[in-house]
C-alpha cells in the first residue's frame, strides 16, 4: 500500500491545478499506474538498449558456438521482458490497495503474466542449451532433444497448475490431488502419447538410437538415417530419400537392427558363398600342382604341403592303392589360396577374423563362404570390395579344375541341342 503521505501530496498538487480528489481517489490512482508503467518501461528499455545489447555485441565479438546460440533464441531478449512485468505486478497491487477487487485480479493476473515470461524464458534457454548440444556433437551420442521435450512438458505441466492455483487463490497441492480423479480418462484417450512418452525416455536413458545411426526396422519400412529422436517419435532418412516416423514405442516393443556398431568398429563384414559343383571336386596330379606353384601367394603353402604329404606317404608300408595315399584336393588348395588372397587383399581389416569355410552340402552343390571383414564401412566401397572379391573367385575357378554350381536354363538346353 502507497504511503498516505505520498498520495495527499498528489492530491495536494491535483487540488493546485483545479482537480479536487480523494487521495484514494480515481485520479491520484490513475497517476500512480501510469508513473508504475512507465517505471517498467523505462526499466525495460535500460535493460533491453543497455545490457542485453552490449551482452549479445560482446557474444558475437568472441564467437562462440554458445553464444550464437542464446542470441539466435534470443534468450537475453526474453529476460529483458520479464524485467518489465515483475516490476509492474510489484507496484501495480499497492496501487490498487482501496480497490479489493481491481487489487486481487491484478495481483492474480500479473502473477500468472510472471509466470507466462518466466516458462516462456525457460523454453527459449532450453533450446539454446540443445542447439550448443548439437554444436558440440553431443547429440550424437545422446538423444538431448527428447531430455529438453521432458523438461518442456514438466515445465508446462507446472506452470498450467500454479497458473490454476494463482488464479482460484488456492494450493498448488489441491489441484495436484484432483488429478487423480481423471487420470483414468486422461490414460484412455492419451494413451498412445503415454506410451511414446514412455518409450522416449526409456530410449534416451539406455541410449537405444541416436542421431545418425544407420537403423533397420522391416516391420515400418524403415531403413536409413535417424534424423531426429522426440520423446514420441523417431525420424528416418531411408536411403531412398523417403521419410519414415516411427512412434517411439515401436522401438521399445519390436525388434529392429542398429548397424552404428558396425560404423563405429571400423569393419564391415562379408558373409557370402560360392556353390562347387560336387562333381568337379577331385585330386590334383602332380603336373597341376607344379602349374600352380607358379601363383606367387599359393606358392609357399604348395611346398610345405608337398614335402608334408610326401613324408607321410613314404612311411607308408602299403603304397599301391592311391586311397592309402595322401593327396591334395583341388577344393582344398583352392580354400587355401583364397584364404592366402584375403589375408594380401588391402581393402581386407586384418585385424578381424576372417576365413574362407565349408558349409553343409546342399542340392546346389558345396557352398564355399567368404567370411571376412572390409576395413571401410561406406556402403559403395563395401559393395565394390565384395563384388571384386567374388569376380575374382568365380574367373579363377577353372584354374584349380573347379566349377562352380548353376541350375539347368534355357541357355543350356540350346547348347546341347536336339540331334536328328
Amino acid at each position: 500500500m502507497l504511503d498516505h503521505g505520498v498520495r495527499q501530496y498528489v492530491t495536494d498538487k491535483l487540488a493546485s491545478m483545479g482537480v479536487d480528489s480523494d487521495p484514494y481517489g480515481t485520479e491520484p490512482t490513475i497517476i500512480f499506474l501510469l508513473a508504475a508503467v512507465g517505471v517498467a518501461v523505462i526499466s525495460y528499455l535500460i535493460v533491453y538498449k543497455i545490457i542485453v545489447r552490449t551482452v549479445n555485441f560482446a557474444i558475437s565479438k568472441n564467437k562462440k558456438s554458445w553464444g550464437n546460440s542464446l542470441i539466435n533464441h534470443e534468450v537475453l531478449e526474453k529476460i529483458a521482458l520479464l524485467v518489465p512485468v515483475m516490476i509492474l505486478d510489484l507496484l501495480i497491487p499497492p496501487i490498487l490497495a482501496h480497490h479489493p477487487s481491481l487489487e486481487t485480479l491484478s495481483d492474480r493476473l500479473l502473477g500468472v503474466s510472471v509466470l507466462v515470461m518466466f516458462i516462456w524464458m525457460m523454453f527459449a534457454l532450453l533450446d539454446a542449451l540443445h542447439e550448443i548440444a548439437v554444436n558440440k556433437g553431443v547429440t550424437r551420442r545422446m538423444p538431448v532433444k527428447s531430455f529438453v521435450q521432458l523438461i518442456k512438458l514438466f515445465t508446462f505441466f507446472v506452470g498450467i497448475v500454479v497458473s490454476v492455483s494463482i488464479l482460484a487463490n488456492e494450493s498448488p497441492v489441491i489441484f495436484l490431488s484432483g488429478l487423480g480423479v481423471a487420470t483414468g480418462l486422461v490414460m484412455l484417450v492419451f494413451k498412445d502419447t503415454i506410451l511414446g512418452f514412455v518409450a522416449g525416455i526409456q530410449l534416451a536413458a539406455n541410449r537405444m538410437v541416436s542421431l545418425n545411426d544407420w537403423i533397420e526396422m522391416n516391420d515400418y519400412g524403415a531403413n536409413g538415417s535417424v534424423e531426429e529422436v522426440s520423446l514420441t517419435t523417431v525420424k528416418v532418412r531411408n536411403f531412398d530419400n523417403t521419410v519414415t516416423m516411427l512412434p517411439a514405442y515401436a522401438l521399445v516393443q519390436n525388434a529392429f537392427i542398429n548397424w552404428q556398431g558396425m560404423s563405429d568398429s571400423g569393419g564391415r563384414r562379408i558373409m557370402r558363398s560360392v556353390n562347387i559343383d560336387l562333381t568337379s571336386i577331385r585330386f590334383m596330379t602332380e603336373e597341376e600342382i607344379e602349374a600352380l606353384k607358379e601363383i606367387r601367394i599359393l606358392r609357399e603353402f604348395l611346398f610345405e604341403k608337398s614335402r608334408e604329404i610326401k613324408e607321410f606317404n613314404e612311411n607308408l608300408e602299403d603304397v599301391h592303392h592311391a586311397a592309402n595315399l595322401r593327396q591334395m584336393t583341388n577344393v582344398g588348395v583352392f580354400r587355401a589360396y583364397l584364404t592366402t588372397y584375403l589375408r594380401s587383399h588391402k581393402d581386407i581389416h586384418h585385424y578381424m577374423l576372417f576365413m574362407v569355410r565349408q558349409l553343409a552340402p546342399t542340392a546346389e552343390g558345396l557352398p564355399l563362404q567368404i567370411y571376412a571383414f572390409t576395413n571401410n564401412t561406406d556402403w559403395v566401397f563395401y559393395e565394390g570390395v565384395q563384388a571384386d572379391i567374388f569376380d575374382h573367385i568365380y574367373a579363377i575357378m577353372p584354374m584349380f579344375g573347379l566349377r562352380p554350381f548353376q541350375a539347368f536354363g534355357g541357355h543350356d538346353a540350346g547348347r546341347i541341342g536336339l540331334k536328328e
